[in-house]
């Protein structure tokens, strides 16, 4: 089809009628949705017009040729252009032919209408019906590189949104972000994540506007059943995001409660250098201190010129938490007030945000208020059914108290929701329950598929440690070290296995090069415990058990089930530290 040059303002009415902007309109006019009318086009010569201008383009259509070509449907007619009557004037009995004729073709029509709708919804009826789906990482259309957070973004929040949808299981976007650029089949990315549908899309940002197309893909079929173009102002990015997800949640036909709708719909506009900044801060890795800084600085940026953007502080808090006390280093007494201080004020903003509950239930576990902790969880859990994190996160806290057997289903969902992100997880909580040879198959399949994942590798060996495989321990440990740059947790767990392997002059070595360190930087107290538990040097290991006590270490948390622990339960100073945790 040819393309039509952009005309100047013309104050004449135009005789091809009135002019349609975009695909939705054209869509509307037709009565039919998007899809439907972009395979007109494609397959029934639907007069629609195309203009190339930047990296963009749009489309454009006349309703007088879309009355002419939905007339030639009906008809049956062939030609390229509605038919030019002719100049004379028909006879009575030619009029009153033709009106027969028409009437029969119209009721032909209305006949094949209503065949198609009764066939549609048979067809609609055999379907299964979605109960899960999959966003994919959108892709970033606007030929800059640096608007790749938008999207990014963008996928992030989609996520979010649908993930407070009971009846519909969401995957995260931990496990989605691995499919970024990917060539693979829809088919074969919803067999891997376990999903009935997925979404696709794309983000174009023009000055301080955004346009977005997103549609939903069937899985087993490859099916494209729902597309859909938005074009907004930044400012009303999270509207966007809004009502791109009730778009989806409608489409799929899933059952939604007063509630969900409630969360799907909020949104409020925000200022385009804050909402750059929040998403900037969430898409920044966070493997170094130099990382996480970046991230606090994002999200801070972001408070400063908005401090009642809710989510920043959620943002905030999140990061915060990333300062593990026993692989990048941070005193919980400096770090956890102003995570806690941030998801306060994220849910005094918003007391429905699920992601700040998720930190204070977090915060509170390592701090040892049980009772709050697991409320924090059942409320965020309550909120956002589909959150793999705090799935996670109640896992572990079932898993302290030594309901380890409790705690197995709810990481199995937490993998369910996160299946390339959370593998690890379940390793750790196997661990935990002494079910040691699970543990590390769990641990190497993660580990075949990701030999890089620092956390996996550090726990095959504490699982190798306890299953008495000390041999095939140490070599994992090692390489551990050198990948998280010596961290005390990767010290603490290799002069561990060291200890338990007999070589003590290694062990004692690795003890003091974290002693020197802690005279010039923060080590955490916990990092000297089972070490010196396996050197069986047990009052070595109580004192350092009650300066990480001092320090509210994250290590004790664990007391209950630990098996390194295993020497000195009967330690009448390890009870009254039981006690003094909440465990006992």
């Amino acid at each position: 089809m040819s393309v039509e040059a952009r005309s100047g303002p013309n104050t004449h009415a135009d005789p091809r009628g009135r002019r349609l902007e975009s695909w939705k309109e054209i869509a509307a006019y037709l009565g039919r949705d998007v899809t439907t009318a972009r395979r007109w086009e494609k397959q029934e010569r639907l007069p629609v017009y195309r203009l190339q201008h930047s990296k963009l383009g749009s489309i454009y259509a006349y309703t007088s040729q879309l009355d002419a070509w939905r007339d030639k449907q009906a008809l049956g007619g062939a030609t390229d252009a509605p038919a030019v009557e002719a100049d004379h004037q028909p006879t009575r009995i030619w009029r009153a032919s033709r009106g027969l004729l028409v009437g029969g073709v119209v009721l032909v029509g209305l006949l094949a209408a209503a065949y198609l709708t009764t066939r549609s919804r048979a067809v609609n009826a055999t379907r299964p019906k979605i109960q899960s789906l999959a966003v994919l990482p959108l892709k970033n259309l606007s030929g800059d590189p640096a608007q790749e957070y938008l999207a990014d973004g963008m996928t992030e929040e989609l996520v979010g949104r649908l993930s407070g949808i009971r009846n519909l299981k969401v995957i995260s976007r931990t496990s989605v972000m691995r499919f970024k650029d990917t060539k693979l089949s829809a088919p074969e990315i919803a067999k891997t994540l376990g999903v009935d549908a997925l979404v696709e899309g794309s983000v174009i940002r023009e000055g301080n506007r955004i346009r977005v197309h997103a549609q939903l893909i069937r899985a087993a079929s490859d099916e494209h059943f729902w597309s859909e173009e938005y074009d907004r102002e930044l400012e009303d990015m999270l509207a966007l995001q809004s009502e791109v997800a009730q778009a989806i949640a409608e489409r799929v036909e899933v059952t939604i409660t007063g509630q969900e709708r409630s969360q799907l719909v909020a949104a409020r506009p925000v200022a385009p250098e804050v909402y750059e900044s929040y998403v900037k801060g969430s898409n920044d890795p966070e493997y170094t201190k130099a990382q996480i800084e970046h991230r606090i600085a994002d999200f801070q940026d972001a408070i400063r010129m908005d401090p009642t953007f809710a989510p920043a502080y959620v943002g905030l808090a999140g990061t915060y938490i990333s300062y593990q006390d026993i692989f990048v280093g941070a005193p919980p007494s400096e770090i956890r007030p102003k995570a806690i201080s941030a998801a306060r004020k994220a849910l005094e903003l918003d007391p429905e945000l699920a992601e700040a509950h998720a930190v204070l239930a977090e915060m509170y576990q390592k701090q040892w208020k049980w009772a709050e902790s697991e409320a924090e969880y059942k409320r965020a859990l309550e909120l956002k059914p589909n959150d793999a994190s705090a799935h996670r996160g109640y896992s572990y806290w079932l898993a302290c108290q030594g309901r380890t057997q409790e705690a197995l289903p709810w990481v199995e969902r937490g993998r369910e929701l996160d299946p390339l992100g959370s593998a690890d997880t379940i390793g750790f909580v196997l661990l935990m329950a002494r079910r040691y040879d699970e543990s590390i198959r769990e641990y190497r399949s993660v580990l075949a598929v990701h030999p890089d994942y620092t956390n996996a590798r550090w726990g095959l060996g504490f699982a190798l440690i306890v299953n008495n495989q000390t041999d095939q321990a140490i070599p994992e440990l090692e390489k551990t070290v050198a990948m998280m740059n010596r961290s005390p947790g990767s010290l603490d767990m290799l002069a561990t296995a060291y200890a338990h392997a007999g070589r003590r002059k290694d062990a004692l070595s690795l003890i003091n090069e974290l002693k020197k360190r802690r005279q010039r930087d923060y080590v955490p107290s916990g990092a000297f415990i089972t070490s010196y538990l396996a050197l069986g040097d047990y009052d070595q290991a109580f004192f350092w058990c009650y300066e990480a006590y001092k320090e509210q270490s994250a290590i004790l948390q664990w007391l209950k089930v630990d098996p390194l622990f295993d020497p000195v339960r009967g330690d009448t100073r390890f009870q009254e530290l039981l006690r003094r945790v909440g465990l006992n």
